[in-house]
């Protein structure tokens, strides 16, 4: 069941301008249709700098009261319903690890994915054993799915399984393999293998098979949730909140609550408030963007090559139809409501309703602020019938691999409190793991690398948040050899991406060029992510479809450069893009030893507020405030306003810098851990430790990936 129910229910512009090469047609148009949108371009943040180079690139203090502490333990205790208790065992404590290194703004209780219920429950009863049959195994596999009394597994014996077929869990059941290397979901009308053919100037990265030169079947292989399609937000049932919805609060009051019970799980959401207004100096034309306090959406007036509105006049933006917003818009949102979070009902009284878990940002009834359910089936018409709700609980994926999806290959829709652990996804196109519609979820200790098709435009990222999917739990993971590692759209504010490998991102057609590493960015409104204790060689935060805000990067050692490419654009250790406002750097050890010749450490455009973005040296460690579609513009003089430096070891100065917004302290552990994670084993941690005499120690998703074995857990790890 869901904690809290009754009862278990289940560079110029050059991104795609005529001087870059884009995905071929067809292709373009299937991953259009696939994604159920209708866009106007193609592609990731990118561009073309003029200059020697020639080069491309990418994309108060927090105020501990205790009435604070007992409202968060009083909301944990009451997410801990005694069953899920009894099954996962254990708890944890709601303190937070630091209060006070960042302003309060900026800081979270993070208690991602199924931390705040014990973790993830260990199941040992089977209902059924499955085998191999030689044919397509999808029917037997889904009616053992289907009939699992609750909390029960289907086990999957060691072999090839033909897929072809989607699985839907939608049960609180689990789907287990004999392990990654041995149990293996093949679908085999699919995405397509790479080739043999190794891409110059990599190391072993393999040429993939264009999707437009094949059919294929355009579905994934596992569905977490009670569909594909149709599970989102019911905004017929929209209420507004009656005052403002205050960032760490775990309340809010709207004028009838007769549609909303406990246990269920809500959208709060606002719109995004914007007008035109001024673009920094240097952008062509000098036109305005449509902008907010929050939300800077890609869209200008007059428009610009590269927006994602098609119109524009006075009054806003447009496609066709003035008066009539973007589609865009509501790709990953309600419309022109990308500031969003998924929250869990903890207790109902009158009109005030409180919540599992405090607000990781404020809701403004000036920005028309509303609480929605989501549908309890997307063909009934609506939710107040019975005040039910459509997200599947509590199901489970594990140890087992997954070849071949064409629409993903694992996707939670509408699913909270369930998770995939163990798992190896490789050959696919879209997303190799999608959360969207969904909370808590947890993605740990697996394997997601070389995506049939590493290319922008949507078919090759390893692991996309969307639809306001909030405090998930993405840790321990290797993430590598995609397009993109990980892209986050309108969703994630209280979530955590922690401890993963994540590496060689890259464009196939340009794969000299960098692509970003980690970040929650790719359309407007993501907010609130805690980035700790990565490997990775960047991370950014891109202004491809709108920006991002309050994202914290802790204890990561960002390299500045891929381990397989050899990189000649966009070298960078941290980038952010315009609108990206906000953001701390705290703790991080950034290039790598002896590597670091005729790198500078600032990128030149912020010292000296011109636009020479990458004209000088090698590569920077900070390039911050840059559009990635227009490389006249000088740097957004909101993101250096508002970016947060401190207690960062880089290998060009060698040297810890401290600034007058962080001056020198001591540094936790961890924001989000009490103490030393078990999946650490005998190594040590915190494993990041720029004031230390050892700046990197060994990270155990990259010493398993360079031991050959994606899967072995450490000495002594639990």
């Amino acid at each position: 069941m869901i904690p809290g129910r009754s009862a278990a229910i289940h560079g110029s512009l050059s991104r795609r301008t005529q001087n870059a090469r884009t995905l071929r047609p067809a292709t373009t148009r299937r991953w259009r249709a696939i994604c159920g949108i209708v866009v106007n371009r193609t592609g990731p943040v990118r561009a073309s700098w003029s200059g020697p180079n020639a080069a491309r690139v990418s994309g108060r203090r927090l105020k501990s009261f205790i009435s604070t502490a007992i409202v968060l333990l009083v909301a944990h205790c009451l997410a801990n319903a005694p069953a899920q208790a009894a099954e996962a065992g254990g708890s944890l404590s709601s303190t937070p690890p630091s209060a006070s290194l960042l302003p309060a703004d900026r800081m979270v209780a993070w208690t991602p994915g199924l931390m705040s219920v014990g973790g993830i429950p260990s199941r040992t009863t089977v209902y059924r054993t499955i085998s191999p049959s030689g044919r397509d195994d999808s029917g037997a596999i889904q009616a053992a799915l289907s009939g699992a009394p609750a909390g029960q597994v289907v086990m999957l014996a060691a072999g090839t399984f033909t897929v072809n077929a989607p699985l839907l869990i939608n049960r609180p059941v689990t789907l287990r393999g004999s392990g990654p290397a041995s149990t293996k979901l093949l679908k085999s009308n699919g995405a397509r293998a790479r080739t043999a053919t190794i891409i110059p100037g990599t190391k072993g990265i393999l040429a993939p098979v264009d999707p437009g030169s094949y059919s294929y079947d355009p579905s994934p292989v596992i569905i977490v949730g009670p569909s594909r399609w149709n599970n989102g937000p019911d905004s017929t049932a929209s209420r507004s909140l009656m005052t403002d919805g205050v960032q760490g609060s775990d309340t809010v009051t709207v004028a009838d609550a007769a549609d909303f019970k406990a246990g269920n799980i809500v959208l709060l959401d606002e719109t995004s408030g914007a007008s035109w207004q001024a673009t920094p100096a240097g952008f062509p034309g000098a036109p305005q963007v449509w902008q907010g306090d929050r939300v800077a959406w890609n869209m200008h007036h007059p428009v610009q090559p590269g927006d994602d509105n098609g119109g524009s006049n006075g009054e806003g933006p447009y496609d066709q139809k003035p008066g009539v917003r973007p589609a865009s818009m509501s790709w990953f949102a309600r419309v022109d409501r990308p500031t969003a979070e998924i929250k869990q009902i903890a207790s109902i009284s009158g009109s005030r309703i409180t919540f599992t878990s405090s607000l990781t940002i404020g809701y403004r009834t000036s920005h028309h602020a509303q609480l929605t359910p989501y549908s309890t089936d997307p063909n009934s018409g609506g939710h107040a019938a019975n005040k039910l709700d459509v997200h599947v609980a509590n199901a489970g994926v594990e140890d087992l691999s997954i070849v071949g999806g064409a629409d993903g290959a694992l996707r939670f829709e509408a699913a909270a409190y369930s998770w995939a652990r163990a798992v190896e996804v490789t050959q696919w196109l879209g997303e190799g793991v999608a959360i969207t519609n969904s909370f808590r979820i947890e993605l740990r200790d697996s394997y997601i690398h070389a995506g049939s098709w590493p290319e922008p435009g949507g078919a090759g990222y390893a692991l996309s948040l969307a639809a306001g999917s909030s405090e998930v739990l993405i840790e321990n993971n290797i993430l590598v050899d995609a397009c993109k590692n990980m892209v986050f759209r309108s969703a994630g504010a209280g979530s955590v991406v922690a401890y993963n490998y994540a590496d060689d991102s890259f464009d196939f057609d340009n794969p000299a060029w960098v692509e970003v590493g980690i970040n929650a960015s790719h359309m407007a409104g993501p907010h609130h992510v805690l980035f700790e204790g990565n490997l990775s060689h960047n991370a950014d935060s891109d202004y491809t479809h709108g920006n991002a805000i309050y994202l914290t990067f802790f204890r990561n050692h960002l390299t500045g450069q891929r381990e397989r490419f050899v990189d000649q654009a966009g070298v960078r250790a941290v980038g952010l893009a315009y609108g990206s406002w906000w953001d701390s750097f705290v703790g991080n050890v950034l290039g790598r030893p002896g590597r670091m010749a005729g790198w500078t450490y600032d990128d030149p455009s912020m010292t000296t507020n011109t636009a020479i973005w990458g004209q000088r040296g090698a590569g920077s460690i900070w390039m911050l405030g840059y559009d990635p579609e227009r490389w006249g513009m000088t740097p957004d003089p909101k993101t250096l306003a508002t970016v947060i430096r401190g207690g960062n070891f880089d290998f060009l100065t060698n040297k810890v810098v401290w600034t007058d917004r962080l001056p020198a302290q001591p540094l936790p552990a961890s924001l989000y851990l009490r103490a030393k994670p078990g999946f650490f084993g005998d190594y040590q941690w915190p494993w990041v430790d720029p004031t230390g005499d050892t700046k990197v120690h060994a990270l155990p998703a990259k010493a398993r990936l360079d031991s050959g074995a994606p899967f072995a857990v450490p000495p002594h790890a639990q």
